[in-house]
């Protein structure tokens, strides 16, 4: 089951024993974006220990750079969308993004310690991720038949979340070898993400197996995706749970306050949520193309706010770190390319990579305000009381969301059942 009618304008389901299989622009991007993680988590792991710890900012201005960073790909994320639009140039836009957060690698080599610096470079870095991520998830929806797009999602995510589970484990090496040299981490990062541009352009086909849509006139027409009451609630409810989610980097700031984890073993905490949200989403996409998307995404958020309680209550050691870890892959596998899959039905063709912008942007404008406002509380409050007041959040923006979604949905089963076009090949 999937959610809402498949457009006329949307491409073909597959007959059913092609349903089996997984597109080969899936598995080309999701190579790509296991070389690409493997290249930002480097960098990611090691960030908030270097400037909680290592430059010495607050949790105010730590929240609101890791909000800011993420906020600020609000507006490319409209512009790469709807420049993917026209024409169908979604693998060039985005091949910008994928080149300009490598090039963000040189650029914290050359910042030096400057806060300044690595400020423009990681903005550079979130640019360049949110110019591509609509273009990239627009290719996997239109290769993929959509009663099947949980499982096309899942297998991307997956190969995805292999490099950020490599990601971190090559940081925490380079470190302990070079003797905490933060510049070797960056130069390797740097080589990583360049060969991952280098496989979009020679792996990747250049055109979807839909039809490419025609040039599109304004920014404007992005937000014509919100006439769709079934697309503009979908997205009302995804940044009523992004306003209320704190964001991993604090939840391993909070883990390695309650624990007490060493400085040198901070850059592995991500690789059990990584680990985790690896070995689930395949299934997790599997059954939400089975039993629907609402409940997984909703659940998924469910599993965040546990998190949340686990951080707050008596449990400590070895039971707690494993725990906020499960609940936190969990959360992933069942929230991000669920949601995906879930918008990907309502749009058309030609509004494909413009309407998941507009929705991906609705979620880091949500984080934005999330994640500073919980640095501000943490700063005045202190930690406890913010992740009780986050808690609370979390659980009211669940009960709105639950009752905001859509429930309508339509048996798989009643879906047409023709070829997909034969310009996609499949791969078992």
């Amino acid at each position: 089951m999937y959610l809402a009618t498949a457009r006329q304008d949307a491409p073909p389901p597959p007959e059913a024993g092609k349903g089996r299989r997984v597109p080969g622009t899936v598995l080309a991007l999701g190579t790509v974006s296991l070389v690409t993680d493997i290249s930002s988590e480097m960098v990611t792991a090691v960030l908030p220990l270097y400037f909680v710890l290592g430059l010495g900012l607050s949790p105010l201005q730590f929240g609101f750079l890791d909000g800011l960073f993420n906020g600020a790909t609000a507006l490319v994320r409209l512009l790469g969308g709807h420049a993917a639009d026209r024409g169908g140039r979604h693998k060039r836009v985005a091949g910008i993004g994928y080149a300009l957060s490598t090039c963000s690698r040189l650029a914290l080599l050359l910042a030096g310690g400057a806060t300044a610096g690595i400020a423009a470079a990681l903005a550079a870095d979130r640019i360049g991720k949110g110019i591509r991520t609509a273009p990239r998830d627009a290719l996997i929806s239109l290769s993929s038949p959509p009663d099947a797009l949980g499982r096309a999602f899942g297998v991307h995510r997956a190969m995805d979340t292999t490099g950020a589970l490599l990601g971190p484990l090559a940081a925490f090496a380079l470190l302990w070898a070079t003797a905490d040299a933060y510049d070797a981490v960056f130069v390797v990062s740097f080589c990583a993400g360049l060969l991952g541009v280098l496989l979009l352009v020679v792996c990747v086909p250049g055109h979807p197996a839909a039809p490419s849509s025609p040039p599109t006139s304004g920014l404007r027409t992005v937000f014509g995706v919100l006439r769709d009451t079934t697309f503009r609630r979908i997205l009302y409810a995804a940044a009523l749970l992004g306003a209320a989610t704190i964001g991993d980097a604090f939840i391993y700031l909070l883990l390695q306050r309650r624990l007490d984890v060493a400085v040198s073993w901070f850059p592995l905490l991500p690789l059990g949520a990584a680990a985790v949200y690896l070995l689930l989403a395949l299934p997790v996409g599997r059954i939400a193309d089975r039993v629907g998307r609402r409940l997984p995404f909703l659940y998924g958020h469910g599993a965040l706010l546990i998190a949340y309680v686990l951080l707050l209550g008596p449990v400590a050691g070895p039971y707690l770190l494993v725990g906020v870890l499960l609940l936190l892959g969990v959360f992933y596998a069942a929230t991000d390319g669920v949601l995906m899959a879930l918008a990907g039905p309502v749009l058309p063709v030609a509004r494909r990579a413009s309407g998941l912008a507009l929705l991906q942007t609705g979620q880091a404008v949500a984080r934005l305000v999330a994640a500073a406002g919980f640095g501000a509380a943490w700063t005045f409050w202190g930690p406890r009381p913010a992740l009780v007041a986050a808690a609370f959040a979390l659980a009211v923006a669940l009960a709105g969301a639950w009752a905001h979604l859509p429930h309508t949905e339509v048996p798989r089963t009643k879906l047409p059942r023709t070829e997909v076009p034969r310009t996609e090949r499949d791969v078992s």
